[in-house]
């Protein structure tokens, strides 16, 4: 089928919250069809500051959180690149905690994203989410998140650096630290990247 603007997009954008909530219920399929541009209705939402129409979009269906839009973007990559919803993070992570393992067509992940735009405060929340989850599955933050490489080779860390941002490093290394002390076989192959070259 043609990518089209559905009346769900049209509804999302608009932030029409009871149109959009009886469209989801005749035809739930509409929230995962993109648009022209490759945004899915939950994305336009998003992009739109449309916040309440986003948190009802996800109570209908939770796997939203994890629809692809253009370029693989999720939610969770938009709400990391726009600051304004740093509390749509928390609550993205909260209805599908793994969504911070999806990576966009570059290969890059919801860290990769707030550094690569200069969303600082979105990347230490995603860090502090991090440290307060890290011990339910050491293995899947470590190798899948924090060591995860974007098609260049470069981890979160990595662009960091090359971002000139840190603020960044101290709290990756401390989870870094976290997983080497507490987890006798996960964390084998880690290289920290110093900020500031000593000569």
């Amino acid at each position: 089928l043609p990518f089209v603007d559905t009346p769900l997009h049209i509804a999302a954008s608009a932030g029409h919250i009871p149109l959009a909530m009886e469209l989801m219920r005749l035809k739930p399929s509409f929230a995962w069809r993109p648009n022209p541009d490759g945004f899915n209705p939950i994305h336009l939402a998003l992009l739109n500051g449309q916040t309440q129409m986003v948190l009802r979009l996800l109570k209908v269906d939770g796997n939203l959180v994890r629809v692809q839009g253009r370029e693989g973007m999720t939610p969770l990559h938009y709400a990391a690149i726009t600051e304004d919803h740093l509390d749509l993070l928390d609550e993205f992570l909260k209805v599908y905690p793994k969504s911070i393992k999806d990576v966009t067509i570059r290969n890059e992940n919801a860290l990769h994203i707030a550094l690569k735009y200069d969303k600082l405060e979105a990347f230490l929340h995603l860090m502090r989410w991090l440290r307060k989850n890290w011990s339910q599955n050491t293995i899947l933050w470590e190798s899948e998140v924090l060591n995860w490489k974007d098609e260049e080779g470069n981890t979160a860390l990595h662009i960091a650096v090359s971002k000139n941002q840190p603020k960044a490093s101290p709290l990756h290394s401390s989870i870094i630290y976290k997983l080497k002390k507490h987890c006798k076989v996960c964390v084998v192959n880690i290289n920290i990247v110093p900020l500031y070259d000593q000569n």
